[in-house]
């Protein structure tokens, strides 16, 4: 299309094409949360221990968090609308191949697929906010991405607990690789990387439009180079693993073997967890904007979330009041969208997929490793009973695990306390890497 230089579009055009991408976000958030729901279908069908369970689900993650540098530097090379169709087919493919698969192989097969596809999501729907949206509303809509992925969190939850009763485990985690195919044509029917390819301005960056982005080597040399990009990369993965770990696989059966409660009733807590999760970002990320600053927003959440996590392990609570502590956490840990933004705003703006992907792998990675160590740990303390052939956990062995959710979010707090504020600007010297 012959470009025109016009106004900027439209805001539902703009939430239109940002909303396929994020689509996808929810679709893997959804693929990412689903093992705490299917635990025990998985231990029994597959044969397997707390810690081959873990590195089956954290298989996602292994895959998710190495694509994440990959992915920023394809969203800088191909632009969002073909690296998100590809994404959503390959995807697809690894959700059927993990549903209809008939040994563990193929089960780790296509969980490494799924996680490797829709790891450029949460990476693509930044790259297309930066185009779509003015700088401005950058954390509001980074937020608005996590509501998105959450939601799919908790479909993951009661609404898969029930599909499981119904359908079987297999059939149910079927259905989301068809309604992904169906995705993926859409995707590439009615995306467009920039608003110019609908006529209308780009809210990119004046460098961006003028220059274009960063070549991969030294965009990945720009970001890597600050300091305070390497403090927002641990900073993020060491307070928001902890959300993942729990809700994502280890909480529902901790709940129904420590607090006794039924699955249903277990998956209905971690996702008000993820439901609470969700909401905070665009409430944190609307917060930060309008305040103009990013450190001490996520300071303070970092620091709540630790304290939230302290209670948790060291006071014993009547299950009804696990859902409003659960909630706190997850509120909290919603800091991490200010993350984002703040590691946006210290680097170059050509390199805005690479430092989008470089501080999204540590969230993915530190939970990758969580998962199984975790499962290690259970394992060193399990008693030797089995029901229904999966292995129940004591609480002295979950309190062993869970400790590590305290230490990885304590140590989020001294990493964000020695950023520098960024004070919602482009602080970053734009020749530094020319």
């Amino acid at each position: 299309m012959e470009y025109r230089e016009k106004s900027f579009g439209p805001m539902w055009l703009a939430w239109a094409m940002w909303g396929l991408v994020a689509l996808l976000y929810c679709i893997g958030y959804f693929q990412r949360m689903a093992p705490a729901v299917i635990a025990e279908e998985l231990m029994s069908d597959f044969q397997l221990g707390g810690a081959l369970l873990g590195n089956l689900s954290a298989t996602y993650f292994y895959s998710y968090a190495v694509m994440q540098i990959p992915s920023g530097l394809l969203a800088d090379y191909i632009g969002p609308r073909k690296l998100a169709t590809y994404a959503c087919t390959g995807a697809a493919i690894g959700m059927l191949v993990f549903a209809f698969g008939s040994s563990l192989w193929l089960a780790y097969i296509g969980r490494f697929l799924v996680g490797a596809s829709v790891a450029v999501a949460w990476v693509t729907c930044m790259k297309l906010a930066g185009h779509w949206f003015p700088a401005n509303r950058f954390a509001t809509v980074t937020g608005v991405a996590l509501l998105f992925g959450n939601f799919g969190g908790i479909l993951a939850g009661v609404p898969l607990a029930i599909g499981v009763d119904l359908l079987g485990w297999r059939s149910a985690m079927g259905i989301s690789g068809f309604i992904t195919l169906l995705l993926a044509v859409t995707t590439w029917l009615a995306l467009r990387d920039d608003p110019q390819d609908y006529g209308f301005k780009s809210h990119a960056h004046s460098a961006v439009l003028k220059n274009g982005t960063l070549p991969a080597g030294p965009a990945l040399k720009s970001v890597a180079s600050k300091k305070d990009t390497w403090l927002l990369f641990f900073a993020g993965g060491l307070s928001t693993a902890p959300v993942l770990v729990f809700a994502g696989l280890w909480g529902v059966p901790y709940l129904t073997q420590v607090y006794g409660l039924d699955k249903s009733q277990a998956a209905l807590i971690t996702s008000t967890m993820l439901l609470s999760f969700a909401f905070s970002g665009p409430i944190l990320g609307a917060i930060s904007d309008r305040l103009r600053r990013r450190k001490i927003p996520y300071l303070i959440g970092t620091i709540f979330t630790t304290l939230f996590w302290f209670v948790f392990l060291f006071v014993k609570l009547p299950h009804l009041m696990l859902f409003p502590l659960l909630a706190a956490i997850g509120f909290t840990s919603g800091a991490l969208i200010i993350g984002f933004a703040f590691a946006r705003e210290v680097n170059h703006p050509g390199a805005t997929g690479a430092v989008a992907g470089f501080v999204n792998m540590s969230v993915l990675g530190v939970a990758a490793i969580m998962q199984p160590v975790l499962g290690k740990i259970l394992d060193s303390h399990w008693e030797g009973v089995l029901v229904n052939g999966a292995r129940v956990y004591g609480e002295t062995a979950y309190f062993s695990a869970f400790i590590w959710l305290l230490i990885s979010t304590a140590l989020s707090v001294v990493m964000v306390l020695f950023t520098k504020e960024s004070f919602c600007r482009m602080r970053v010297d734009l020749d530094d890497t020319q």
